[in-house]
């Protein structure tokens, strides 16, 4: 079903009580499952959550510590991370997409709020958005998923990207980038992000079965105690329903 005429044509499937969105191609770029809108239901999606192990509110069953705490995603896709954040946490959540079909297929297939406190989704480029003076330090955790409409290379991709991206963070911040593992374009982009961030300062999942790899990156941020690590990731999983101590088991520095 073709939604709206701008390019990359934006479209939507629908199998087994979930629903997808595409660009033009049978490429996944984001998915819902209908009955449960607020469940991350891609694994690479679910994995991109990672930054909230090294959160310390994530240690708390309280969720009105996630109020301050600001997310920015770059690429909003589906809008999961963007629902997740917003809706769940209860955190600030600021969603960056450049193709206003896909922010009007979020607002229209895919239970993204138009209007809501703490909620902004802003009709931008990414790069322009990272570079902008006004956003330094402001993002507590920084969500990337810029793929192109074949998923075959990240759209933003430069040292100077990220190093924009390295200022947008705040003192213990965090970044998160959905890359393909698999593709002979992996090693160049870990290698910018351990140029900008420092070899101390990164870490990755393990690949998804579909070749998705996560690769983070912190800023002044001291790396949590095993015993930290494990007491957040169960707090999560009773909290938040998310697989969090099975992150630490396919995470590392």
């Amino acid at each position: 079903m073709t939604l709206f005429p701008e390019l990359p044509e934006v479209t939507l499937s629908e199998l087994q009580g979930v629903r997808f969105l595409h660009l033009g191609t049978p490429w996944v770029q984001g998915a819902m499952r209908i009955a449960k809108p607020l469940k991350l239901e891609l694994e690479y999606v679910r994995r991109m959550m990672v930054w909230l192990l090294l959160r310390p509110e994530a240690g708390s069953a309280d969720p009105a510590v996630w109020k301050t705490t600001h997310t920015v995603q770059l690429g909003l896709g589906a809008a999961a991370i963007t629902r997740f954040c917003h809706q769940v946490l209860g955190a600030r959540a600021t969603a960056v997409e450049i193709n206003p079909s896909v922010i009007q297929a979020a607002h229209a297939w895919f239970h993204l709020p138009r209007q809501a406190p703490g909620l902004a989704v802003m009709h931008f480029d990414a790069g322009a958005f990272v570079c902008d003076p006004s956003h330094a330090q402001s993002a507590d955790a920084l969500c990337i998923d810029l793929y192109d409409h074949e998923a075959a290379s990240p759209v933003l991709d430069s040292d100077a990207f990220y190093r924009s991206c390295h200022a947008v963070l705040s003192p213990g911040g965090s970044m998160t980038v959905n890359l393909f593992g698999r593709e002979s374009s992996f090693e160049r982009s870990l290698g910018r992000i351990t140029n900008i961030f420092g070899v101390g300062n990164v870490f990755m999942v393990e690949p998804t079965k579909e070749g998705n790899s996560i690769v983070g990156g912190t800023k002044q941020l001291e790396w949590p105690q095993a015993d930290v690590l494990a007491a957040r990731a169960e707090n999560l999983e009773t909290v938040y329903q998310l697989p969090a101590r099975s992150w630490l088991r396919i995470l590392h520095r």
